[in-house]
């Protein structure tokens, strides 16, 4: 058993033991099926480090973080640091971890630095004889520790893509998870309210982004995506990263807000709406409220059994039929421990609708200058999804306060 002793007072907001103990049961229980003698999950990026999360309930990864987890035993875990830095797997936030070994990883440098973790999984095989690995999510990992771990154990090891079987399970929230779910939406909920007194002639749109972050934080959220985009009206005013967040609002402008934040716990919602300094156009209007009925639509369809080719091209039909293009992107997803993940609405997942899926709903119409993006949470049931939400869902009108 671990030597670690897990402190809750000193983390945020946990998930609770018996949670994280079922994943572990239900995961174990889908590799016996397979024969798998143990799983390797390797996460980097900030917005999606579910799978490290879903195992650990370790967040807010910064560098690399690998996770060896056998049938039989407690789990490695891999990070970077060494000696008395293990920042991101401290001891006090570690459950069902038997070794926290910190090694440098250095992505961008050198073969050996890039390698550090992947060849301390294949010693770890070695050591065990293991023979089955399970990876999950390959495209998470970085290529350096892929082509490390599966050179090294070429003939020795047979390595399966787990993936599916993990996605299937992290898809469908657990009653605690949904709870986790709604405080993180009614936090943006709280925070798009908010808006309405800090926009106002004059306001850069990163100063707008700098108080949705410092008040998301202060509320408990752990990572924050926040797009911004301005124009006058007649103008489009799409998303832009941060880095673009440049511009000077003025009086008459329409400003496109999304709030990507998770909230505390690490779970994922999103929420975007449009606010006006003005009066909106004609134009405007109607593909703010096409966009709406849109979304509605796609919920409609949301049903257990569905599958997400089956919706994917009846909101193209429907959206064809309203006098706008088809969709060419990922207009609906899951979310949970990851921005995006699985249900993706698009004929490329075979993934079927199931209940208590909790998914984000996004159509995006522009027409003759006009912008409109309308994104709502929906938690899927055994008949019509639920909107997570409470935010109008109307154009925003600002009220100088």
């Amino acid at each position: 058993m671990s030597e670690y002793t897990f402190k809750p007072e000193m983390l945020r907001k946990p998930i609770s033991d018996a949670t994280l103990e079922k994943r572990w049961e239900l995961v174990r229980a889908k590799m016996k099926e397979q024969n798998i003698d143990a799983l390797v999950i390797q996460n980097e990026m900030r917005y999606r480090n579910g799978m490290v999360r879903y195992f650990t309930d370790i967040g807010s990864l910064s560098n690399p973080v690998t996770v060896y987890f056998p049938i039989d035993d407690e789990m490695t875990v891999f990070a970077n640091g060494g000696g008395h830095s293990l920042s991101q797997t401290p001891a006090y936030g570690c459950r069902g971890v038997k070794d926290r070994i910190g090694v440098p990883i250095f992505p961008t440098y050198v073969y050996d630095l890039s390698t550090a973790d992947a060849k301390g999984v294949v010693k770890i095989v070695k050591e065990r004889g293991d023979k089955r690995i399970g990876l999950v999510r390959i495209g998470s990992m970085l290529g350096s520790f892929y082509k490390c771990i599966t050179e090294s154990l070429a003939g020795e090891v047979e390595f399966i893509d787990f993936t599916n079987e993990i996605d299937e399970l992290k898809a469908i929230k657990t009653p605690e998870e949904i709870e986790f779910l709604k405080v993180t939406a009614e936090l943006q909920d709280y925070v798009m309210e908010g808006i309405k007194c800090q926009l106002r002639p004059g306001i850069y749109e990163y100063e707008l982004r700098s108080w949705i972050m410092k008040t998301l934080m202060d509320q408990g959220s752990e990572e924050q995506l926040i797009m911004i985009g301005s124009a006058p009206m007649g103008e489009k005013a799409g998303h832009k990263a941060h880095f673009y967040q440049n511009r000077r609002i003025e009086a008459g402008d329409q400003i496109m807000v999304m709030l990507e934040p998770n909230g505390p716990g690490g779970l994922w919602v999103e929420l975007g709406r449009t606010f006006i300094l003005g009066e909106p156009s004609k134009d405007l209007q109607k593909v703010w409220d096409d966009a709406v009925k849109a979304q509605h639509y796609t919920a409609s369809l949301l049903k257990p059994g569905a599958t997400c080719a089956e919706v994917y091209d009846k909101y193209n039909e429907y959206v064809v039929e309203m006098g706008y293009a088809k969709e060419t992107r990922i207009h609906a997803h899951g979310q949970g421990y990851d921005l995006m993940e699985r249900p993706g609405i698009r004929g490329e997942d075979p993934m079927i609708i199931r209940p208590n899926m909790n998914i984000a709903i996004h159509p995006t119409f522009a027409y003759n200058g006009a912008y409109a993006f309308a994104c709502d949470n929906f938690l899927t049931t055994e008949t019509e999804p639920v909107r997570l939400h409470k935010t109008p869902q109307t154009l925003m009108p600002v009220v100088f306060c």
